[in-house]
């Protein structure tokens, strides 16, 4: 999905206005209000007003948009009264928008007081939004009710067989017509059975250590106020994507972030349980701190494991492969974004070449196991991504500890 669209799915749930508000001390000393609101096309405008004290000549205005490099201005006092602009989001959760210092000078450029302290203005941005039309399920399904058809008999699903009539079987389910054509005696009764319907239980992973951008030349630093997808772009969007089409279906979901326990959602159902999973997800950004687990986190019994990550070493992988010794069906969501090469010198094209042979060795390694990969960023030329979510939902068996597509 373009960056744009990004931008402009995320604007749309921001509020109509938000302010901060310092009152004015006893003193007479400064007073500000800063308010973000919603100016369309995926674009936020900013509105700093201030009150400033007598004798003031000039404010040293310090400003810095999405995190880049301050600018400082130097304004007449009464220039500095209302300062506005628009600002374009590049990038879904949360982030500071803008960022002022103040300074105020008296006459002949003396300072009359210290540098205040920083205005922020912050937001919380939501991610945008796939419409997912197939769900891969667990190999086994283990609820009583829901919208799936599971491989038990019960009511509610798809006709099964024509079976002799035994003990248990309700009288509504005696299908005349078969007994009439295989009865052999006027005591031979035969039913129709069917496939029980079941939901599923989902838990999403998230890996949020690192947020790599589409330019090479910037992995090394944050993503914040980088222009192009970042992986935890992609993953955010991946994340509320599934989490809002299996609470649809009337399954389970739980999401936990491997960096934060704080971040921990157990498995539920429902309207309200999908705003907590969306807060969640939308408020998770990069933690630059490694894997706290000693072991796996606990996954319910039969459940489906989706495990959002980047592949960029080896923490992943080893998580994925216990999960699937535990008999569950794991899917590797693989969010980094496709990279471009418009700023990469000779140096960082090799290192991103090492690194993209590492990370294909891990892809292997979870493909030959039998954990599934699914690309959410298109590349071009590839399936787009409702066809690969597609062959996913196909039913599966499985073959020792690999699954094996029909």
């Amino acid at each position: 999905m373009a960056p744009t669209l990004v931008a402009a799915a995320a604007v749309a749930v921001l509020l109509a206005a938000i302010g901060w508000d310092r009152l004015p001390a006893a003193d007479g000393r400064l007073s500000t209000r800063l308010t973000l609101t919603d100016a369309g096309g995926g674009r936020v405008a900013y509105r700093l007003e201030t009150s400033l004290p007598e004798r003031v000549a000039a404010v040293v205005v310090r400003q810095s948009l999405l995190g880049a490099e301050p600018r400082e201005l130097v304004l007449a006092g009464w220039q500095a009264d209302d300062l506005a602009g628009e600002v374009a989001l590049l990038h879904s959760g949360p982030q500071e928008v803008v960022r002022f210092e103040l300074r105020l000078l008296g006459d002949e450029q003396a300072a009359i007081s210290l540098p205040e302290e920083p205005i922020v203005g912050e937001l919380v941005v939501a991610p945008a939004s796939t419409r997912v039309r197939s769900l891969p399920l667990p190999v086994r399904l283990q609820g009583m009710t829901g919208t799936h058809e599971s491989a038990r008999l019960g009511d509610g699903g798809e006709f099964r067989d024509i079976h002799p009539f035994s003990p248990g079987d309700r009288l509504r389910r005696i299908d005349w017509r078969a007994t009439a054509r295989l009865g052999m005696n006027a005591g031979e009764l035969y039913v129709r059975r069917t496939n029980a319907l079941a939901d599923a239980t989902v838990l999403i992973v998230m890996d949020s250590r690192d947020d790599v951008g589409e330019e090479v030349a910037e992995w090394s630093a944050n993503a914040a106020g980088k222009k192009g997808l970042s992986s935890l772009d992609v993953a955010r969007e991946a994340a509320s994507s599934l989490a809002g089409a299996y609470i649809a279906a009337g399954d389970r979901v739980g999401f936990q972030d491997l960096s934060s326990r704080a971040r921990m959602i157990a498995h539920a159902g429902g309207t309200r349980h999908l705003w907590k999973l969306a807060r969640a997800i939308e408020v998770t950004a990069p933690s630059q701190v490694p894997f706290r687990h000693r072991r796996a986190p606990i996954v319910p019994p039969g459940a489906l494991v989706y495990l959002l990550s980047s592949l960029l070493d080896d923490q992943p992988v080893d998580l994925a492969l216990r999960w699937l010794s535990g008999g569950h069906r794991v899917i590797a969501v693989d969010v980094l974004p496709p990279p471009r090469f418009a700023r990469a010198d000779r140096r960082q094209r090799i290192a991103h070449r090492m690194i993209m042979m590492a990370r294909d060795d891990r892809i292997r390694t979870l493909r030959s196991h039998g954990v599934e990969l699914l690309r959410w960023a298109t590349d071009e030329g590839a399936l787009p991504l409702a066809a690969r979510l597609e062959l996913l939902s196909r039913p599966v068996r499985r073959r020792g500890s690999r699954a094996v597509r029909r």
